[in-house]
């Protein structure tokens, strides 16, 4: 392979854009086209016969705009003689579907995985995975990056004492357990029931939390109604200080509405997988870069290294 194509969807530029300068790479440019019958087009305008290509494209809303044109590039890349052709998608919006857990539904994260490996994918590059198994969905090889690291960075930059990490659900408690780990950092957990897609009850709460500080870390933070719930269970403890920290900033619906109302949130801390507007950033969010990461797992991939040791924390 000759050399590094960078393509960049419509879904987040800024981070592509990015991951071309750490890489010293051109961001190549792509025309997207929606024609009067609601079609997509979309037209590679660099040459990548032969080349190593990625496209950066997280599934954000509006995701069926997004997906659509990504299956778009994989195919354009492939039909260009792509010698590899790498999908990296930092928020996979279609996760969080890994399952039937109700009569006769699709499991949406397998059918999108397909949908993207028959339009041109040989390898994905995704960050944090809303459910790990969905890695297995994938025929070909996946890299699943998490930004553990990231965050970790941030928070070892504060007074850490008396400070317990929580997870809102038993199901990011290994997650969150890594992010203990790597702060020498106690960890809880709750035990969450989903009611509906914006309302959850959280029925207990497993720890010694009790006055102490604390880091609620989940995965995504979409309407935001996991992160309240469990809020209230903390403040029944009587929990000092708050930082509520995820990868994948979404903040859809009455999130941030719901986030601004709680007085006693000292830190919302999230990356860049997806783009956060202005009105969707309060005084005490803060946006990390995950730019230099993927940067350099995509050298890594480029050139036949291992990623492995981006995962330590």
């Amino acid at each position: 392979m000759k050399k590094i194509v960078v393509f960049s969807g419509q879904a987040h530029p800024d981070l592509a854009r990015a991951l071309c300068r750490r890489l010293k790479v051109p961001l190549s440019p792509s025309t997207t086209t929606t024609f009067s019958n609601d079609c997509l087009g979309v037209q590679l305008g660099t040459n990548c016969r032969q080349a190593d290509v990625f496209i950066v494209q997280p599934l954000a809303p509006p995701v069926q705009h997004h997906l659509m044109e990504l299956l778009l590039m994989l195919d354009a890349a492939r039909g260009a003689s792509a010698a590899r052709i790498t999908a990296v998608i930092p928020h996979f919006a279609y996760a969080r579907s890994d399952k039937k857990d109700a009569p006769r539904i699709s499991i949406a994260a397998r059918l999108v995985a397909d949908l993207l490996v028959a339009a041109g994918a040989s390898r994905v590059l995704a960050m944090t995975l809303h459910s790990p198994q969905v890695h297995g969905f994938f025929s070909v090889p996946v890299d699943h990056m998490n930004a553990l690291k990231v965050l970790a960075r941030h928070f070892r930059r504060r007074t850490l004492k008396n400070t317990v990490v929580v997870s809102p659900d038993l199901g990011n408690a290994k997650e969150a357990s890594h992010l203990a780990r790597s702060l020498e950092l106690p960890l809880a957990a709750g035990s969450k029931k989903r009611l509906s897609d914006d309302r959850v009850v959280i029925d207990m709460l497993a720890g010694d939390v009790d006055g102490k500080n604390v880091i609620v870390l989940d995965d995504e933070i979409a309407n935001g109604g996991t992160i309240v719930e469990v809020l209230n269970k903390l403040r029944e403890r009587r929990v000092k200080h708050i930082a509520v920290a995820c990868t994948h900033g979404l903040f859809t619906g009455k999130a941030i509405a719901r986030l601004g109302s709680q007085p006693d949130i000292a830190e919302i801390v999230t990356t860049d997988t997806v783009p956060i507007p202005p009105e969707k950033r309060l005084p005490n969010m803060k946006i990390l870069s995950i730019a230099p990461l993927l940067a350099e797992a995509i050298r890594r991939i480029h050139i036949g290294e291992s990623v492995s040791v981006l995962f330590d924390v």
